[in-house]
């Protein structure tokens, strides 16, 4: 009886009254009611008289409800309900009878009311659109459009709601305009036109037009032409029927502008500055693509002066074909001088090489082998060579103390000898597998009477650009044709143009810019291979991309504290995240050691790669682990030393300056940091890829190697001479092991050796591989396939129209 009482006095003091008068529920249900009423007393869900409060914004809050108002008769008061049942949300016309409802946050409970007691019900959402309308007729669009957002998802019939947002669309436009927001004031118009073309068609093309020209007017002030044409090509096609006056005008004026670079053109041309000349008609081309005699005018210039433009990432300061390390240096190099063996390819037993001066026979116990002198297939100066020149040449780099000595070079010759004007032949110490690729020398003028350093390729360095006298620091460096063209359609001029980005090369591509990109981010490449304008085609050979210690850091020179640094890396994570952007390349892959592991399955190109050894995966917690491990080890060492423990000092992170590199030491950075290491990144200039260790500027650095031949690139990777500068005992002894292999076997199982001694000393820290790729556009013709170096084929380009 005591808890009955108590419950009574708590129906009271809450005000049930309307509910009770209309007969809701039994009792049982009016106690919920209570209950439910206490337990949520932030907020109403019924009361006995007034109305519901506004909740402003916070509406967007609450659970869907309608809201029953009962009549001053039945004792007034209202309540908040689960949505109405209601055929097609429409209360009926002549309703009779009862209506059974549940009360918010008494769910599961049905209660019912006489029809004849309420008086009006809201529907929710009626009061969505009606917050809508009182917003966007207070201007208030950005508090309007989460209301009509739920209206349309929501109640997508709902009878007014085209004409609210077509009002809403308009009305917005009109308030952006106001606030000279013109782009912004373009995307309403426009969303209203496609939305609702019936809804003032005169006066919503009219400021659709106005718009549009206001717009088009600022990206032609800004430069952006190449934005504008985009958009004025995309309103003349979606506004065909409405005819608006801004593409009309805007078409003229572009033709016109066209009209002005054509003649500009011709007059460049006549005045012999073909390089102007060239630039101007393809504006104009750009601009107006049909425009009359712009494409005859260009295509007259390509044949008076050829002349190609290659967008390239890393501008070189250093012209060396045979750099395994610098991008920029191989490409360019390849222009300025022909190497004594010339790499074509890969195939099933190494590269493939061409000898430059003529042929070359092997004996079959391959310990012997001649190279035959044809000057008659060759064309100057490369004609001028003879025997005794290059066995003097073979002879130098097999004498200790000479400037061109090359230990492996003079390991594996025993004797050589002079056949004849047009003969030399070598006689090996034991058989080697690929001696030619022991030969890969640049060739100068100084081998044929001229200067040393003077070019020996088709084209020259012209005369720097920038005010400094630095070509590799100039935004253009220009590559000019030192002879007489081998066709009439050879380039002139290769022009190479540095670019800031990956983006902005596709940009300037896809514009007509530039006809050539040198190297794509892998994520670039699958992109911009779906254009019909521009052909994509991956390198045969992938790079391999490490880490190699560059200084004499007392920390780096720890094994332990090597592997603590790759085990911090997510070199997954940063490969598929940051360089690929999500997307698939194959061939792209983390990699165990310094050599690639092939593009596909089985592939030889990954004859020296262990597939069992699987890399080290990212274990911060091991990381940390043998940081620690490594700092007690140096401290007992130098307590046993009597020596203080070597100072901790910022790791100093080096990168060449491309974008590809610079993202990817971003990432390997924040890593590190996590760990606890302080990082300081150091960005090399332009054109250097690999810090002076004289300098002591750096303590890593990030490298992508061309390791196209591993049984010859090993060394130059790991070798005390090499890029790691490795004493350690059991690289060195892999490394003689290697080059006393005698057949293809010992030479796949040594090197296999050499991997797995690399994965357990760290000499380097091997990252990944990647798979470069270049792009030209399709009037370009010459480029030749499988080419692992751009200008492999540079005297057959032909720029078409």
């Amino acid at each position: 009886m005591r808890v009955m009482t108590n419950r009574k006095r708590c129906i009271r003091r809450t005000g049930c009254a309307a509910l009770r008068r209309v007969g809701v529920c039994v009792s049982m249900m009016l106690c919920l009611v209570v209950t439910s009423q206490v337990t949520h007393a932030q907020r109403l869900d019924y009361a006995e008289q007034g109305t519901p409060p506004d909740p402003g914004l916070e509406l967007l809050q609450e659970e869907p409800h309608d809201i029953i108002f009962f009549t001053e008769e039945a004792g007034g008061g209202w309540a908040r309900t689960l949505p109405l049942d209601f055929p097609g949300r429409r209360p009926p016309s002549n309703p009779d009878g009862d209506l059974r409802f549940q009360v918010l946050g008494v769910e599961g409970k049905e209660m019912m009311a006489k029809w004849k007691a309420i008086a009006k019900i809201d529907l929710w959402e009626v009061k969505l659109e009606k917050e809508a309308r009182e917003r966007i007729a207070a201007g208030d669009f950005v508090g309007a459009y989460p209301f009509l957002s739920v209206l349309i998802r929501d109640f997508p019939n709902q009878k007014g709601l085209r004409e609210l947002r077509s009002g809403f669309l308009w009305q917005d436009a009109i308030s952006r305009a106001k606030r000279g927001e013109i782009a912004a004031t373009l995307a309403m118009l426009e969303e209203l036109r496609r939305y609702a073309p019936e809804y003032q068609p005169r006066s919503v093309v009219r400021a659709l037009s106005g718009t549009a020209d206001r717009l088009m007017q600022q990206l032609v002030d800004a430069g952006k032409l190449d934005l504008a044409q985009q958009m004025l090509a995309r309103l003349e096609k979606e506004y065909q029927n409405d005819r608006l006056d801004a593409v009309t005008k805007w078409n003229k004026n572009f033709f016109d502008m066209a009209s002005r670079k054509r003649d500009e053109a011709i007059a460049a041309r006549d005045a012999d500055d073909f390089r102007l000349a060239r630039k101007l008609v393809r504006e104009a081309i750009y601009l107006e693509p049909d425009l009359p005699g712009a494409k005859a005018l260009m295509r007259q210039i390509h044949e008076i002066y050829p002349m190609v433009n290659v967008g390239v990432l890393q501008s070189a300061t250093v012209l060396e074909p045979t750099r395994i390390d610098n991008w920029a240096a191989r490409r360019a190099g390849r222009l300025m001088y022909r190497t004594l063996f010339e790499i074509q390819g890969a195939g099933p037993e190494g590269g493939e090489y061409d000898f430059i001066f003529g042929d070359t026979e092997m004996s079959p116990d391959r310990m012997h082998f001649d190279l035959l002198i044809e000057p008659e297939k060759v064309k100057p100066p490369l004609d001028k060579i003879r025997g005794f020149y290059l066995a003097d040449v073979m002879a130098k780099r097999a004498i200790p103390g000479s400037p061109d000595y090359f230990a492996p070079w003079a390991a594996a010759v025993h004797s050589i000898e002079l056949v004849g004007p047009s003969q030399v032949g070598f006689n090996l110490r034991r058989p080697h597998v690929l001696p030619i690729s022991l030969l890969q020398i640049s060739v100068d003028g100084s081998w044929f009477g001229g200067q040393p350093g003077s070019p020996t390729g088709d084209y020259r360095p012209d005369k720097p650009t920038d005010p400094d006298g630095k070509a590799g620091d100039s935004e253009v460096v220009r590559y000019v044709l030192r002879s007489e063209p081998k066709t009439p359609t050879q380039p002139r001029e290769i022009v190479e143009t540095r670019l800031l980005s990956g983006s902005e090369g596709v940009g300037r591509l896809l514009q007509g810019e530039v006809d050539v990109l040198d190297q794509l981010f892998p994520a670039d490449a699958i992109r911009l291979s779906k254009s019909k304008s521009v052909k994509v085609v991956k390198y045969p050979l992938p790079t391999v991309h490490m880490l190699v210690p560059c200084s004499d850091h007392p920390y780096l020179a720890e094994r332990t504290f090597r592997r603590a640094l790759l085990y911090g890396i997510n070199r997954q994570d940063i490969l598929s995240g940051e360089l690929l952007e999500g997307l698939q390349s194959e061939g792209c892959r983390v990699l165990s050691g310094p050599f690639p592991a092939g593009i596909e399955l089985n592939d030889p190109l990954g004859y020296a790669y262990d597939q069992n050894i699987d890399p080290r995966p990212y274990e911060p917690p091991l990381a940390k682990l043998l940081l620690a491990m490594n700092f007690n080890q140096m401290k007992s060492f130098a307590a046993r030393s009597k020596k203080e423990v070597a100072e901790m000092t910022p790791i100093r992170l080096a990168f060449p300056a491309d974008n590809l590199s610079r993202v990817a030491c971003e990432a390997i950075r924040s890593q590190w940091e996590l760990l606890d290491l302080e990082v300081e990144l150091v960005e090399l200039p332009i054109g250097r890829t690999f810090p002076d260790r004289e300098e002591n500027i750096a303590d890593i650095v990030y490298v992508s190697a061309a390791v196209w031949e591993p049984v010859i690139d090993a060394r130059r990777v790991l070798g005390p001479e090499g890029m790691a500068q490795s004493s350690d005992q059991l690289v060195g002894l892999g490394l003689r092991r290697l080059e006393e292999a005698k057949n293809w076997r010992e030479v796949r199982d040594r090197l296999l050796d050499l991997h797995a001694i690399s994965h357990h000393e760290l000499p380097v820290l091997p990252l990944w591989q990647m798979v470069d790729s270049y792009a030209y556009r399709r009037e370009l013709v010459g480029m030749g396939s499988d080419i692992v170096s751009l200008y492999q084929n540079a005297s057959n380009w032909r720029l078409g129209q």
